[in-house]
């Protein structure tokens, strides 16, 4: 059992949703994403979402946008995250990791240097946006003989042939993007992401992530209600974002026990 899979099942025997923070690895400084992480950890947080930083992303809004551009100043690559991760699974060996991202970058360092490469450094999902299902057969193949969950996207726009294929491919975790649009966008309607839900749990028995529109403990608690696992981006990147150095592990805190709280409640 995957690590991903091992904390679904403990926290479903404890009645309990996974609250996953996306960070962007690099932001604001390549120095602080390993002491974010385990502050993520300390205050709540049952998997991380890492990002790869990238130049030309699609499915990111205008807040995770700058954390990528603020990243890639700094020089911050694959191989960087991939040795973060190393780093962080010094002391904690329990907390899932996934990286989001693209697929340039994997392409660039060969699919299954990267799988392997990820397996060691302690990766347990990848989430990548451009591989589509009917192209990724070979990439998915590799992350599984290497023991790393391959996490889709399912959209208010995927048709049910598809969240079949996609089902077939997926391990982990399905992510559910909430509405129509990038990262951060507007609020989302609670109710058709309660039936869009519904429908896709008759399609798999995966556990069901929703992100993309989740910006306040409101919103995670009522997803938390629908789905098994909240996930939050664009708000922690933008508490990140208008955080100074001395009050930036302090807010993130902040933010991730308001979450955990709601969610909780």
């Amino acid at each position: 059992m995957s690590r991903i899979q091992s904390t679904f099942a403990t926290l479903k025997q404890k009645d309990k949703k996974a609250l996953i923070p996306y960070i962007t690895a690099g932001d604001p400084h390549p120095k602080h994403t390993v002491t974010l992480m385990h502050t993520l950890v300390n205050s709540g947080a049952d998997m991380i979402e890492l990002g790869v930083p990238f130049s030309d992303p699609m499915a990111d809004g205008p807040v995770i946008q700058r954390a990528s551009e603020r990243a890639l100043l700094h020089k911050v690559g694959l191989r960087h995250v991939l040795e973060m991760v190393q780093e962080f699974r010094k002391t904690d060996t329990d907390t899932p990791i996934i990286l989001m991202g693209y697929a340039n970058p994997i392409e660039a360092m060969g699919a299954e240097s990267f799988a392997k490469r990820a397996s060691d450094a302690g990766v347990d999902g990848v989430l990548t946006v451009d591989y589509p299902p009917e192209e990724s057969a070979e990439f998915i193949q590799s992350l599984h003989t290497h023991g790393v969950d391959s996490i889709y996207l399912l959209s208010p726009t995927t048709e049910p042939a598809r969240i079949q294929l996609i089902v077939n491919q997926a391990s982990g975790f399905l992510y559910y993007v909430s509405l129509k649009g990038v990262t951060g966008a507007a609020n989302l309607d609670i109710n058709s992401v309660k039936e869009r839900v519904a429908e896709i749990r008759t399609l798999t028995n995966l556990p069901i992530g929703v992100g993309f529109g989740v910006r306040d403990a409101e919103t995670a608690k009522n997803v938390a209600k629908i789905a098994d696992a909240v996930v939050v981006g664009s708000r922690m990147v933008q508490t990140v974002e208008q955080s100074t150095e001395e009050n930036l592990i302090s807010n993130v805190s902040a933010l991730m026990r308001e979450l955990r709280a709601a969610i909780d409640s």
